[in-house]
């Protein structure tokens, strides 16, 4: 075979895995939004359907999440994975959009410089556990009917309630103060440019964030990614990650090989077409699986007073070759 015709060769194959469908990570760089990252995956493989779980900051870089095709079906269960990032902030200047991105809204070099290691270090201690968050302003969650950044550009600051997160662990890796570095492994809505800005308040000199890199989101990391420069429809294929790997942190009940296609086919079924015993009561999600461990479908877990003779609710049934059989 000649070296075009193994090229185009290896083009199709890869065109064929990416139909398929399956999650590849990017790691983005500072500067595009993530619709921006999603647009370009899309004219650089050619695909109709690709979907972010979690945005990341213009300024922010790394761990980027999108799924592919038919994996566009399970984008809103990944939402909810942890994530752990490295970052930096500066404390003594305070921004409007709590990051460097934005204007400096006030300074405090001197109260700055009277904090000391000791004071981060226990401050920082103290954000670690359950707790809540205001979101920032400048943020894409809704109110009013419009973005949160679009209100604060328009110069309307409004009344947001505070949401639950939990802070893992916040590790400060450098002080190099006025600058601190740290790597914090935080619960799925999490705004660490919030979180910077709340412990630049708590020691009373301010703070603001300066960079910021995502390093993982749920069970995908930054060994997984693929530069967003390098992508490729061969990249991309290479370092495809099926469904399967995705959700890991749900129950699975396995379906024999003579209910796929009834699943595939969104059938309305019973517990008792699927298994012998129900699975224990979840209340979430429950992954149906092939004997040979393909992603099936998403359905709804099983209630305490659960019968075996009532119908499973599909949340989302997820197209396979095993599916798709004759």
């Amino acid at each position: 075979m000649s070296p075009r015709a193994d090229d185009r060769d290896r083009r199709a194959r890869a065109e064929l895995a990416l139909a398929a469908g399956g999650i590849v990570i990017v790691d983005k760089p500072a500067g595009p939004t993530s619709a921006q990252v999603v647009a370009k995956v899309k004219r650089a493989l050619r695909a109709r359907r690709v979907g972010h779980t979690g945005t990341l900051d213009p300024m922010a870089t790394g761990v980027l999440p999108l799924c592919i095709g038919s994996a566009t079906k399970i984008a809103g269960y990944l939402l909810a994975d942890d994530k752990v990032y490295e970052g930096a902030l500066m404390l003594g200047v305070e921004t409007d959009t709590l990051d460097a991105a934005g204007a400096i809204t006030a300074e405090d070099r001197a109260a700055a410089a009277a904090v000391d290691e000791a004071a981060v270090r226990t401050c920082a201690a103290r954000f670690v556990g359950p707790g809540e968050q205001v979101p920032p302003m400048y943020s894409a969650l809704r109110q009013r009917g419009k973005r949160l950044h679009q209100l604060a550009r328009a110069g309307q600051v409004v009344e947001r309630a505070p949401r639950a997160i939990t802070i893992y662990e916040l590790m400060l890796t450098e002080l190099a103060l006025p600058e601190v570095y740290f790597r914090v492994h935080c619960s799925k809505g999490t705004y660490v440019r919030s979180l910077v800005a709340d412990i630049g308040a708590a020691l009373g000199c301010g703070a603001h964030l300066t960079a910021l890199r995502r390093v993982q989101s749920g069970p995908f990391a930054l060994a997984d990614a693929v530069a967003l420069a390098d992508l490729s429809p061969e990249s991309a294929a290479d370092a495809l990650i099926p469904v399967e790997r995705a959700l890991p942190h749900l129950p699975s009940l396995t379906v024999a090989d003579d209910r796929c296609r009834d699943v595939a086919s969104g059938k309305k079924l019973t517990w008792r077409d699927l298994a012998a015993e129900l699975p224990p009561a979840t209340g979430g999600a429950v992954k149906l699986t092939s004997e040979q461990g393909q992603l099936l479908a998403l359905i709804a877990g099983p209630e305490a007073n659960t019968s075996a003779s009532e119908r499973i609710q599909y949340l989302r049934v997820v197209p396979s070759d095993l599916t798709r059989r004759a």
